[in-house]
């Protein structure tokens, strides 16, 4: 993960040709070594946020999801620096934990009881924030299977992990928002009919 003191101006370095990429400290690992994998995923997570963003424009809604983007892109630098590199790794603070539980319990309130399994969908900043909340739940997948052979912050641990139950929150106050409510799981769904051709 590149850090503002080691960008450089262009885009492609060649270093990583040989399937290796540089950690906070300049170490060189695998790229598909755990550490990549967690902080990929959380990166991922933080795209689908961002892409939820992009078509999203209520006012209580946007301010929460930018926190959680740049929230989500600590976790990334924090997961990306190694223990006893002698670099400080950036913070997730209990306040920003109890920022998220916060809005959780505030967006539910406007959203109404849950009456049964949420399908991912509805309306389009939903559906979005859906799969923000699945990817954001494999990151959090990544960094446990990472956690047992190194250490991982724990406040990053609980981050993640608060920050997928804000994003189904997130999305069912969208589906609220934009007027399609919530799809409930029915498994008994009827077959339904095929245009004729």
């Amino acid at each position: 993960m590149a850090t503002m003191a080691t960008m450089s101006s262009k885009i492609y370095t060649r270093t990583g040709d040989a399937g290796t990429t540089s950690l906070v400290d300049g170490t060189r690992i695998p790229k598909d070594a755990l550490c990549i994998e967690a902080y990929g995923a959380v990166d991922e997570a933080n795209s689908w946020v961002g892409a939820a963003l992009a078509f999203g424009t209520d006012p209580m809604l946007c301010p929460i999801l930018e926190l959680v983007q740049h929230r989500l892109y600590n976790c990334s630098s924090n997961l990306a620096t190694p223990a006893g590199s002698g670099i400080a790794p950036t913070r997730i603070d209990a306040t920003d934990i109890e920022f998220l539980e916060q809005a959780i319990d505030s967006l539910e309130g406007r959203s109404g009881a849950i009456r049964g399994f949420v399908l991912p969908g509805g309306a389009k900043t939903a559906a979005l924030l859906h799969v923000a909340r699945t990817v954001c739940r494999r990151a959090e997948r990544r960094m446990w299977t990472l956690a047992r052979q190194e250490p991982v912050d724990a406040l990053v641990l609980k981050f993640v992990n608060r920050t997928s139950d804000l994003l189904f929150a997130a999305a069912r106050y969208a589906a609220a928002v934009e007027q399609s409510g919530d799809v409930h799981w029915n498994p008994s769904f009827p077959v339904p009919d095929l245009p004729q051709i």
